[in-house]
């Protein structure tokens, strides 16, 4: 079919038009497309590379390059009988494409390189290759080298060649693995664990992880450690407030400072809660949050975390299933040059006592209520005593509650998900594995204390010896991306959506990114050419893709650099984890085999959760699961396909709930809000759908009107938007809606969300997320 007829289809397929963007953008610039992946790249002529936006002299010069890279290249079943990867290698090696190229260059050599390509019988195109002198210098890589030989005798070859055997002695053998990975972090135990997991007890069938270990994690977090090497003078944190794009400076907190300021907030909390109490933190991921984050665990006390994008409803519901006692939040947050209010909603949803601190400056811009704190008069509490920079920590059992986080389940309430002092071992020994977290490195990763991310990046910088970077304002603009680069970030972590947004607006043009080694994408299904043009921004270094889920506290499958990388896929199971794909009738599929299904865990695995707050943990992650070598496996929810060689994409969930800008939320938490939105519904039907190159889903609504109803789909979209907006997040968008006579259902009238969802990704000429 034509292009134009293919776009004219899709936008008759719905009312009105819709921002389907990526859809729209990607047969409108199939021409172009097209011309990359049908040419291969020994066809390419000068005069491609000069339309591409090279000037001629520079054209020049890479088409030599060109040439005498397939020249070098061997056979490997490429098209002209040149293997694609070596191709694309020597390319790489060679930097032959610089970031400062436009993107169309780089798109254009990249697809022509792989324009013959089958991923059906090669499996993905790679695009990164470990080298085995840098695969033993990496964390894991040292691991192995020192142990490797020991633990898996002659089988032991190289940290490449030998990987898949210590993943799997670390699932296997977990009293072998975790000493020796706990020992590379900075955990200080007050009373050491008997053994790493005790199965004796007949009532925990997936053991008790670390018995008898006492410490306080965030005491761990806060102290100079010689291994790894954490020096009182050294940074911990680095800053920078939106406001201060312009300038070159970046602010920053040394580890002593950091401990001070811990201690402080420590000590005034004290003064005014007790031991275990829960102290919600809704507010951005400041330095200022991070130090109040850190004191409230080693003050005893359990932090509640609430993303600062939900409206008041969303907030009360988390405060009040967690029984908060108190919470901090600021009286305004400062993002895109646009001010917001957040104190105003954290007063609507809390009865309870309010610490409010300054978006700007030291004084807050709010009269709060007479039963509320202003930052300055919270630490004021602390003037009466002694020593205010000095605190004697809470020890605890390594099974004591720190943190309770939120995930939404498919019913209407979410699911308080416990961390204890374990979880942070786990989140962090995994970032070291697989994102060789290296003391003197300096992370950033634009997230919330709300969602499970922002915990993670905080114990993952602190454990590891790690410096963390943190934006005050809006990641979506050139002003994080200049904060990037000054900061001196080695290690950056991204949402799809956020990458897409940079690519798009070209709002990183001319900024310096080469100082980053390696970039991590979570949260959303990761569009290949957009982590095409990430990684060219730093001379293709990996983009190294991670799924898990707030209740693993970490990833289960991941990208590794021990391993070739593809873009947007993953490329390894997370280390000490595994799980099996299992069929439509339960039953999984040869750990080799090329298929797709719903992927079930490994049950046993450390820093997962034992409990929910407010559900049934065994109804909801074992019950009706299948047992597999005598294990009943556990329920995540993921589809995954496997591909040849290996790799692994996420399809979507094999349930309900979506993943919306990386929140994931349930289909009957967005109907609930739309069918009262106008009296025209009867009801209402939400799905996802992804594009057509993959990437972050889109919200679609599709209703039912009341008999002798009518409605514009333009005005119910204005209308589901601001009910969501309100009742619900503010972050989602719904892309469009439309109107059809009726909803297929079961027998017994449940309604049946995927048929709908498969239905409109035929019409819409897109993929099945199966």
């Amino acid at each position: 079919m034509p292009i134009a007829c293919a776009l004219n289809e899709v936008l008759t397929l719905v009312e009105s038009p819709h921002p389907l963007s990526s859809i729209l953008c990607y047969l409108h610039s199939a021409p172009e497309r097209g011309e990359m992946v049908t040419r291969s790249i020994a066809e390419l002529s000068m005069t491609d590379l000069v339309e591409a936006g090279l000037a001629a002299g520079e054209a020049e010069q890479i088409h030599g390059t060109i040439l005498e890279v397939l020249l070098k290249a061997t056979d490997g079943g490429g098209s002209n009988g040149h293997d694609p990867r070596e191709v694309w290698r020597e390319l790489v090696a060679r930097r032959v494409l610089k970031p400062s190229h436009p993107h169309r260059l780089h798109q254009l050599i990249y697809y022509s390189v792989y324009s013959s390509w089958d991923s059906a019988v090669n499996g993905p195109p790679l695009y990164w290759f470990p080298s085995l002198d840098q695969s033993k210098k990496t964390n894991l890589g040292r691991l192995m080298e020192s142990h490797g030989r020991e633990l898996l005798g002659s089988s032991y070859a190289d940290p490449i060649t030998s990987f898949s055997l210590f993943h799997e002695l670390s699932v296997w053998k977990p009293e072998v693995y975790w000493p020796i990975a706990l020992k590379e972090l900075a955990v200080s135990f007050r009373v050491p664990p008997r053994c790493i997991l005790d199965t004796s007890d007949e009532y925990r069938p997936r053991g008790i992880w670390l018995p008898g270990a006492v410490l306080n994690i965030a005491d761990c977090c806060i102290q100079p450690s010689i291994h790894p090497r954490k020096e009182d003078d050294g940074r911990a944190i680095v800053w920078r407030d939106e406001s201060s794009d312009d300038d070159s400076s970046v602010k920053s907190m040394s580890l002593q400072e950091l401990r001070e300021q811990v201690m402080l907030v420590a000590n005034a909390l004290n003064a005014w809660f007790s031991r275990g109490d829960a102290i919600a933190i809704d507010m951005p991921m400041t330095a200022s949050a991070v130090i109040i984050y850190l004191a409230t665990v080693l003050a005893g006390m359990v932090v509640v975390s609430i993303a600062d994008s939900f409206a008041a409803k969303e907030i009360a519901t988390r405060l009040h299933i967690s029984k908060a006692k108190g919470i901090f939040t600021q009286d305004f947050i400062l993002r895109g040059g646009r001010k917001f209010p957040l104190y105003s909603r954290v007063v609507e949803a809390a009865p309870l006592k309010v610490i409010v601190l300054p978006a700007v400056g030291n004084e807050v811009g709010i009269q709060p209520r007479e039963q509320d704190l202003s930052w300055g008069d919270f630490l004021s509490s602390v003037n009466n005593i002694k020593s205010p920079h000095s605190f004697a920590p809470v020890y605890q059992n390594v099974d004591s509650m720190t943190n309770i986080l939120f995930s939404s389940g498919t019913t209407g309430e979410p699911k308080a998900i416990p961390w204890t002092q374990i979880a942070p071992m786990r989140c962090s020994s995994d970032a070291w594995a697989h994102f060789d977290l290296q003391p003197g490195d300096i992370m950033c990763w634009p997230t919330n204390l709300g969602w499970v991310m922002g915990p993670i990046l905080l114990y993952c910088c602190f454990l590891s010896g790690t410096t963390l970077a943190l934006y005050h304002g809006s990641p979506l603009g050139r002003g994080f991306g200049k904060f990037v680069q000054d900061a001196g970030v080695s290690i950056l972590g991204t949402v799809p959506s956020l990458v897409r947004t940079w690519k798009s607006t070209n709002c990183m043009e001319g900024l310096d990114w080469t100082k980053i080694r390696l970039f991590a994408s979570t949260g959303e299904t990761s569009n290949v050419d957009d982590d095409l043009w990430l990684s060219s921004r730093s001379y293709y270094n990996p983009v190294l893709e991670c799924c898990g889920g707030t209740e693993l506290a970490s990833s289960y499958i991941q990208g590794s650099l021990l391993q070739p990388q593809a873009f947007g896929a993953f490329s390894t199971k997370g280390m000490a984890s595994s799980f099996v794909i299992l069929d439509d009738q339960g039953n999984p599929y040869h750990d080799s085999q090329a298929c797709v299904g719903e992927v079930a865990l490994f049950p046993v695995s450390m820093g997962w959760t034992e409990r929910l707050l407010n559900a049934d943990h065994e109804n909801v992650y074992f019950n009706g699961m299948p047992e597999y070598n005598g294990m009943r496996l556990r329920k995540h929810g993921d589809i995954i396909k496997r591909t040849v060689g290996g790799y692994y994409f996420v399809q979507g969930r094999a349930d309900d709930t979506m993943n919306l800008g990386g929140i994931k939320t349930s289909s009957v938490e967005i109907e609930r809000v739309c069918n009262r939105a106008d009296e025209s519904v009867m009801e209402t039907a939400s799905i996802s759908i992804s594009s057509i190159k993959g990437g972050p889903e889109e919200l679609v609504i599709l209703v039912v009107l009341k008999k002798g109803r009518i409605a514009a789909p333009d005005e119910l979209k204005r209308k589901f938007s601001k009910a969501i907006h309100a009742n619900l997040n503010p972050l989602f968008k719904v892309s469009f809606v439309k109107i059809i006579p009726e909803f297929p259902r079961t027998a017994s009238n449940k309604l049946l969300r995927r048929v709908l969802r498969d239905q409109l990704q035929r019409e819409l000429k897109l993929p099945s997320k199966l």
